[in-house]
């Protein structure tokens, strides 16, 4: 039995979750708005086209790399001032981002961005679990913060639709100044600092080492989606893996390493990872695959697709606040088997639509995939910090996040290549010999290619482009589908041992692993 009685949350704590939401709704924000932004600042900067996909790609790279660092600075220097240190780089390189006079200085800014936005993830994550002790509480304000995030990803393409037609493409950026205002008056208020007794010496060489494991991993990962598997992606994937060895191997001998690899000998603590990371490869392709088909096959504009996104961000929403309800009279590895299941069905869904009327089964199967996405986003990242000593929450919030940001970089590149390669088997045999040379290499080279010379292809073609796609989307949900099946049944075996939220043994079966070490 537990020795202590948690102390349940009172309305201060409650109002400093809606504080901790707001950075969390920014960040998705972000990663959205600037897909709008990004043809109006294109014109206006002239970037090339390695520097464009730099504007986009910088933040991602940097916001993985320093996730570990970062969360494991929180934990030593203070949550809440790291939260406010980063929000407050965060605002200022946005404001750069929006007044960039260049391609160099927009890349720089975005670097920033991503290096400020890996201190917003783990510190209100970590802060949650300090605010919230009751183990139902916590899952709920869990809950609660996992949805933000896709919220603020499906209001990305509407908030970015209104400031883009009113204002210039910086705007978009400046969406974040008024939301970290707020954070910064509230916070001292409203959110309580806390950092690890006794922290010891953070270890810059481990820093390094981490960067150099996750950044070219991440790069070879982007880049294998991008232009397939080749030499460049096997030897970054090569160096990631090797420094990975080497980082781990050091934290194994520090007294006081920046990951505390004991974490994973918590069985919940590496299973929960686990799921995370599989479920969130299913997503990111799914993710990355539908929003392609609204806009290139439906040849809808970003608003539009947005409008269409919204009701599977809202199963999204639903699922990620009632999941914790539902744990506390069900077993969570029940649950998180049940809605992979339903995820299942809407991999299925989308493996039956068609190109010419497909937008309803895309849409209902998305929100059956985004359904199990928000299940395995609360209650997973829940059992990771409950599975994780108070003074380690912020290293185990960035280990979530981490596996989730590569989860979703490996979805994109690996069943978006799946799509790319079905595409071009089924478009080769059908592009004519007259067309000319550079429309006849963009049609054949991928659906966004065909859409982008479509005012010179016969209309039989840009079809024909559209039924490749649809059938590469297809066979690539099959395969997706068939993983999360798989997930579902693994997950129903690996987290069986997890009591219902709130139990008495529901603490005792999250960190008994730890704390027989």
């Amino acid at each position: 039995m537990p020795t202590s009685v948690a102390h349940r949350a009172g309305p201060k704590e409650w109002a400093g979750l809606a504080i901790l939401a707001l950075p969390t709704v920014l960040l998705g924000l972000d990663v959205t708005v600037l897909y709008l932004a990004l043809p109006a600042l294109s014109l206006d900067l002239q970037p090339s086209s390695t520097e464009a996909l730099w504007i986009m790609d910088a933040y991602g790279f940097l916001i993985a790399g320093f996730l570990i660092t970062m969360g494991t600075l929180g934990d030593r220097i203070g949550r809440r001032k790291l939260l406010m240190i980063g929000a407050t780089a965060f605002a200022l390189s946005s404001v750069v981002a929006a007044y960039s006079v260049s391609a160099e200085m927009l890349i720089a800014a975005r670097a920033v961005l991503g290096i400020a936005g890996a201190t917003l993830m783990p510190s209100t994550l970590s802060l949650i679990s300090t605010m919230f002790t009751d183990a139902s509480q916590r899952a709920f304000a869990i809950g609660v913060w996992a949805t933000m995030f896709a919220l603020g990803m499906a209001a990305g393409p509407l908030v970015g639709g209104v400031l883009l037609a009113h204002f210039w493409w910086g705007s978009a950026f400046l969406v974040a100044v008024p939301l970290v205002g707020i954070l910064l008056v509230a916070a001292p208020f409203l959110l309580p600092e806390y950092r690890a007794p006794s922290s010891g010496r953070f270890d810059l060489t481990s820093v390094v080492l981490s960067l150099a494991a996750i950044l070219p991993a991440i790069y070879a990962v982007k880049h294998s989606a991008k232009e397939g598997i080749d030499l460049v992606a096997a030897a970054s994937l090569v160096a990631g893996i090797v420094f990975a060895v080497v980082f781990v191997r050091r934290q194994h001998r520090l007294t006081d390493p920046l990951l505390d690899m004991t974490l994973f000998h918590s069985r919940t603590f590496s299973a929960a990872l686990g799921v995370l990371l599989v479920g969130l490869v299913g997503v990111g392709g799914a993710m990355f695959l539908v929003t392609q088909y609204l806009q290139l096959v439906e040849r809808l504009n970003p608003f539009a697709a947005g409008l269409w996104m919204g009701p599977p961000a809202l199963m999204m929403f639903a699922a990620g606040l009632i999941a914790p309800l539902v744990a506390r009279r069900i077993r969570p590895g029940i649950i998180v088997a049940f809605t992979l299941a339903l995820s299942t069905v809407g991999y299925f869904l989308l493996f039956l639509a068609g190109s010419a009327n497909g937008i309803g089964l895309v849409v209902t199967g998305f929100g059956l995939v985004y359904l199990g996405l928000g299940t395995i986003a609360a209650l997973g990242t829940d059992l990771v910090v409950g599975a994780s000593p108070p003074t380690k929450s912020g290293s185990a919030a960035a280990m979530s996040e981490t596996v989730q940001e590569l989860g979703l970089a490996v979805g994109v590149a690996v069943l978006g290549s799946l799509t790319t390669v079905v595409y071009r088997t089924q478009i080769d045999n059908h592009v004519p010999a007259d067309l000319a040379k550079e429309a006849g290499k963009a049609v054949s080279d991928s659906m966004a290619g065909a859409s982008s010379v479509a005012h010179h292809l016969p209309k039989t073609l840009l079809q024909q482009a559209e039924n490749a796609f649809t059938t590469g989307m297809n066979i690539a949900a099959l395969v997706a589908g068939i993983g999360i099946l798989v997930l579902a049944l693994v997950s129903a075996t690996v987290l069986r041992h997890i009591g219902t939220i709130g139990s008495d043994n529901y603490e005792e079966d999250t960190k008994a692993e730890l704390d027989r070490e």
